[in-house]
Order: structure tokens, then sequence, then C-alpha cells
């Protein structure tokens, strides 16, 4: 028998944008009229709706919003149009967290950890000890360059800060998720709250 493991490679395209709020908010409503996340990636980028500056851009832009959202169920792209500011970003973090596994895995193993562990910051550290841990695995991680790298180091903890979940000075900030949001996280198996600084008794308590 072949004891090899095979591990799924990383996605790792999250190198800038952030949460991609104002993104979020264009494509979203677009979505809920074509149906199709094909046509509206084309819509966006034929129309230029994100104001890139470049056609590159823009088409790299498009289809980070589109890859991300299309992770979201559509009951969640309506709720996302309807969503408060704090709503829409816990549910483009989720959004995130299950578009790369690597974001996910890092929000339930180090950030949600240490929040329940009271271990209450967050450093650079952590992250970098995390991906050293992980490369044992993922010879993809150890073929990054150092640049590459810091880009998403510096693009996921700006998505922390984002989403609400991390504070200027490093400090890890419960997640109040209202009722609605944490009810659309709950339903998946294993429950997407395992991607929020919260315990599962405060989820949900507001809205």
């Amino acid at each position: 028998m072949d004891e090899t493991v095979t591990t799924t490679r990383y996605k790792l395209s999250f190198t800038s944008g952030a949460l991609l709020m104002r993104e979020a908010v264009i494509a979203a409503p677009l979505y809920l009229r074509e149906r199709d996340w094909s046509k509206v990636r084309a819509v966006i980028q034929g129309d230029n709706l994100l104001q890139a500056r470049t056609v590159a851009s823009g088409r790299r832009f498009a289809r980070e919003v589109v890859q991300r959202l299309a992770m979201l169920t559509g009951d969640e792209i309506e709720l996302l149009v309807d969503a408060t500011a704090t709503e829409r970003a816990h549910l483009l973090w989720a959004a995130a967290c299950r578009r790369y596994s690597l974001i996910g895995e890092f929000a339930e193993d180090v950030v949600r950890e240490r929040f329940l562990l009271l271990t209450v910051t967050l450093s650079y550290e952590d992250f970098d000890s995390f991906v050293r841990g992980k490369a044992l695995w993922h010879g993809e991680l150890v073929e990054l360059r150092e640049s590459t790298l810091r880009k998403l180091r510096a693009n996921l903890f700006r998505m922390l800060h984002e989403a609400g979940l991390l504070s200027d000075d490093g400090h890890i900030l419960q997640a109040v998720l209202s009722h609605r949001v944490a009810g659309e996280l709950a339903a998946r198996t294993p429950s997407d709250v395992r991607f929020f600084p919260t315990t599962d008794g405060a989820a949900g308590r507001t809205g």
C-alpha cells in the first residue's frame, strides 16, 4: 500500500486587495441579476466597473473578487448586498478563508486558538512560524520568494484589520457576529464560525 500522503497545494494569489469590500459591493448585485459568475466577471472587466488603472489590474481584481464571492452561497450573497459594514466584512473574511485554505487554517489554528487561550496579541512572527510548520508538507511555501511571502503576510494582516478582528496595535478583537451571519456560517459542516476569534456562545448575539 502506498502510504504517501498527498496534500493539496495552497492557492497563494492573495497578494493584494485585502477583503475587497468596495469590489464586492459592485459584484454581488450583478450576480443576483446574472446568476452567472463568468458573466459578472465579463461585465466588470468590460465596463471597468472597478475603475482599475490598467487592463491587467482590472482583470486581476475582477478575477479575485469573483473567485472569492463564488465561495458564498446564494443566501449569503443576498445577505451581503443587504448587510451592514460589519456583516459584510465578516462574510468577506469567511469567503477568503474558504477560498484560501492557508488563510482558513491560520484563522482557525492560530487566530481563534490564541483568542480562546486568552493570548490576545498577534504578530508577523506568529504567521511566519505557522508558515514554517506548514512548509514541512507544502513545498510550494518553500518555493515562495521572500518578497511574495511578505506580500501575502501583509495582505492577510490587512484583511484581519478590515474584518475588525485585529487592532492597530496587534490585539485580537472578538468577532461579534450578527444572528443572520452566524446562522449562515453555522449552517455549514464544520461550522465556519471556526474562522473567527469568538466563542460559540457569543456568536449571533446581535442583529
